[in-house]
């Protein structure tokens, strides 16, 4: 039947293929327009905010008092805020804090994972199937808040950095993902190098990572990304001030209403705008993400879909 319809259709004079889905029709000039409007708009609703956190932490005190709050339309502009803030004093050390602790955190978590996910895509491994299903256990089951805390104190991780690092360092989502792409490298080449005389670490080193750039990647900013912006753990396994990251500071500059350490005097005197000083501890938090982003988005497609679709 369905090659009796696929047939093309005889009219007078000429041969009429069959018409095609709708969803493999040419769009029309008004879904073209219709498309850019609601992208245009899904930009401006994004990209609106940020423009005014931007603009109020590069306005100065008088144009911020002047218009009664956030700016919109850029007036006297100055960097005042972001240099009191980098001269020294809380911001700057939660800043230098955030930053360890995403590279450090990163390089930790990469290695643990891209180790663990090029073992369990082997077949062959010492307990492959094993430690998978415990690995898959962990995604839905969870000890809860409460016992984890009570591990990182007995080990004696409260009010160090390793509490940052070390509760979140392991995401078993992304060590799927790691192994989906693992196994979808060619048998082939794995055999020949081993054939060759090639070791596992060999294996991986020089055609495992060169072939997996994409999903290095892409693995590598979600890590990077997540150590940045957590401030769960800071909050409850650090008493400690000085130890705080950016985050954490934001919250209590932008929440809580706080006085950053080592600015207080410009605000108390009038030199400097409360709400230019929160603006910009904003624009510091996200300008890294900002920045790193566009550098790794040409890797999502291939490294996320052909690691999710091949496991």
């Amino acid at each position: 039947m369905s090659a009796v319809l696929d047939k093309p259709v005889k009219q007078p004079g000429r041969w009429a293929a069959p018409p095609r889905p709708t969803w493999e029709e040419e769009p029309s000039k008004a879904g073209l327009a219709s498309k850019g409007l609601l992208l245009t708009l899904a930009c401006f609703t994004i990209l609106f905010p940020l423009w005014i956190v931007v603009v109020t932490s590069l306005s100065s005190r008088k144009t911020i008092d002047e218009v009664g709050g956030l700016v919109v339309i850029p007036r006297d502009i100055t960097f005042v805020a972001y240099q009191e803030l980098l001269s020294g004093g809380q911001v700057q050390r939660a800043t230098l804090v955030s930053l360890g602790v995403t590279v450090v955190g990163t390089l930790f978590s990469m290695t643990v994972s891209v180790l663990c996910a090029y073992g369990l895509s082997r077949s062959g491994s010492l307990a492959h199937r094993g430690i998978l299903m415990t690995l898959l256990a962990t995604m839905f089951f969870g000890a809860g808040l409460i016992p984890t805390y009570l591990l990182v104190q007995a080990l004696g991780l409260t009010d160090t950095y390793l509490a940052l690092i070390l509760p979140s360092a392991v995401s078993v989502f992304n060590i799927l993902v790691l192994r989906g792409f693992f196994m979808g490298i060619s048998p082939e080449l794995i055999d020949s190098a081993r054939i060759d005389g090639a070791g596992d670490w060999r294996i991986l080193w020089k055609i495992v990572l060169p072939l997996s750039r994409a999903v290095i990647a892409v693995i590598t900013l979600f890590y990077a990304v997540g150590y940045w912006s957590a401030w769960f753990n800071a909050s409850i396994y650090l008493s400690d001030q000085d130890m705080m990251p950016l985050q954490n500071v934001m919250i209590q500059l932008v929440q809580e209403q706080q006085r950053p350490v080592g600015i207080a005097t410009q605000i108390n005197t009038g030199q400097l705008s409360p709400l230019a000083i929160q603006m910009a501890v904003m624009v510091l938090a996200l300008l890294p993400v900002a920045v790193l982003s566009p550098f790794v988005q040409r890797h999502f497609k291939k490294g996320m879909l052909t690691g999710a679709v091949k496991g």
